[in-house]
């Protein structure tokens, strides 16, 4: 079972901290995605395969905007402000990311428009099944260069840079964005879509 709305390792008193869990969250859901449609090929699709493939597109249209959101809004214009002296540094990480961005949002919303013509017709013709693919294929291969960097050097470098009281109002738009209190000792709803405890079924033998 993919429970959606399960609590993230942190909380949102260390923000840093969720914005690495998401990243675990993005990649689960695009290996749902990439995993349906290399089982289905475009083909029917069994009970399992549609369930994950709703939820993995619900993830990428209601859950990662978030996600985007706390890095655009909330995390690159509090280090673009500072004066640290490794601001510099991150400033090139920072650039670099979002241009990942732009190029991932398009990726993602060709993906949403076949994933849902799959589910609504019950099959992709072959070349919208080879776009899907494609896609995918295109996402994950920038995902796995830019995940790497947020984690290790981005975040890293955020720590030291920013103040505690910065680290406080980043959680708390963070918190807001997904309507929770950042007082709580987790998140009810973190990175996940939809409700709190809404799970859906995994098809046989994939890992989550």
């Amino acid at each position: 079972m993919i429970q959606i709305g399960a609590a993230l390792a942190h909380d949102f008193s260390n923000p840093l901290g969720v914005m690495s869990d998401c990243h675990r969250r993005i990649e689960h859901f695009l290996h749902l995605l990439i995993t349906v449609t290399a089982q289905a090929r475009g083909g029917a699709l069994s009970a399992e395969q549609r369930d994950a493939m709703e939820v993995a597109l619900r993830y990428f249209e209601e859950a990662e905007p978030k996600h985007t959101a706390d890095e655009e809004e909330s995390l690159f214009p509090r280090l673009r402000a500072s004066q640290h002296s490794r601001t510099p540094e991150a400033l090139a990480i920072v650039d670099a990311l979002a241009e990942d961005h732009e190029v991932a949002q398009a990726h993602h919303a060709r993906v949403s428009i076949l994933g849902h013509r799959w589910l609504a017709e019950g099959r992709l013709s072959a070349a919208a099944a080879h776009e899907l693919a494609t896609r995918l294929d295109a996402l994950a291969t920038l995902y796995r260069r830019h995940i790497p960097v947020e984690d290790g050097e981005l975040l890293p470098l955020a720590r030291s840079i920013l103040s505690a009281e910065d680290i406080a109002a980043l959680g708390g738009e963070m918190a807001a964005r997904r309507g929770s209190d950042i007082t709580r000792s987790q998140p009810s709803v973190g990175c996940a879509c939809g409700k709190a405890g809404h799970a859906a079924r995994q098809p046989s033998g994939w890992s989550t």
